[in-house]
């Protein structure tokens, strides 16, 4: 399987205490790069994440924000606490007391006192196992996402693949004809330049001149260099880098055929397979 770098995904789970939410998103990376944010209460839970998300992952710029919500307490619930209320009874009347000018505690104060309703706060490590649920079903759909985006990516770089294929096969019969016809006007215009057809020195220019527009050896190697291609995306897996590579190459060898060229057909063929080459290294910079 060939994965995009290029996914989204989220997930929500119902608690007794309140609702998670896990949202995953990426973007290309030449790296792993993980960007978590995290609600402080749940920062102890970012390395196991972190862990999760590695095992599946080998490149991009990922983004993972999780929230916990806490659901509200039922009225029937709130019970305040006797021995607080009274405690904080016998502390006003003292205060006020020793301070007449203080003011009371309000009813805001009193039921905003930490404790007042018994002990409402949420073990937060003990959501760890929810979490890393929430986080698999999450990462489930994400690598589902970049893999359909990966299989769409693949099928592009084929269909280039298929092109250049068709540039030289269309191409390479055509350079020796060409070339000897090139090779038989420089042969003219040496023998009017020197004067004598038969002269070593004339038969010893064309030679060098035939073996510096000979292309046979970059068709050949564009041709292994597309086998390549062709294994790794059947191959599958993390393919991003190796494919970089052969566009590297691939461009070496357009190039290379560019300059050597000595007739139209074989310059035009240039550029039709440095813009194929492009628009595939446009796409595998999106490749896991």
């Amino acid at each position: 399987m060939i994965c995009s770098m290029t996914g989204y995904a989220v997930k929500t789970r119902d608690l007794e205490r309140g609702t998670l939410q896990l949202e995953l998103k990426s973007v290309n990376s030449r790296y792993l790069d993980f960007h978590f944010r995290i609600a402080d209460d749940l920062r102890a839970l970012e390395m196991p994440l972190r862990e999760l998300l590695a095992s599946r992952l080998s490149r991009g710029k990922v983004e993972c924000r999780l929230n916990f919500n806490a659901a509200a307490a039922r009225v029937e619930q709130l019970r305040p606490n006797a021995d607080l209320l009274a405690a904080l009874r016998t502390m006003n009347d003292e205060v006020r007391a020793a301070h007449p000018e203080a003011q009371p505690l309000s009813v805001n104060e009193i039921l905003r006192w930490p404790g007042m309703f018994g002990e409402q706060g949420i073990d937060y490590a003990a959501l760890q196992p929810e979490v890393l649920a929430l986080a698999g079903e999450a990462l489930a759909d994400f690598t589902a996402t970049r893999a359909r985006e990966g299989e769409k990516l693949a099928a592009m770089i084929v269909d280039r693949v298929r092109a250049m294929r068709d540039i030289v096969a269309r191409v390479a019969p055509r350079i020796p004809e060409a070339q000897a016809l090139f090779a038989d006007k420089l042969r003219q215009r040496l023998v009017e330049a020197i004067g004598n057809a038969s002269d070593d020195r004339i038969l010893q220019e064309v030679a060098v001149f035939a073996t510096r527009i000979d292309v046979a050896e970059e068709l050949s190697r564009l041709t292994a260099h597309l086998d390549e291609v062709e294994r790794v995306l059947k191959k599958g897996g993390a393919v991003g880098k190796r494919l970089d590579f052969l566009m590297q190459e691939l461009n070496r060898e357009a190039n290379t055929l560019g300059s050597k060229s000595a007739v139209t057909e074989v310059s035009q063929a240039s550029m039709d397979l440095k813009l194929l080459i492009e628009q595939m290294r446009e796409q595998i910079q999106n490749l896991e």
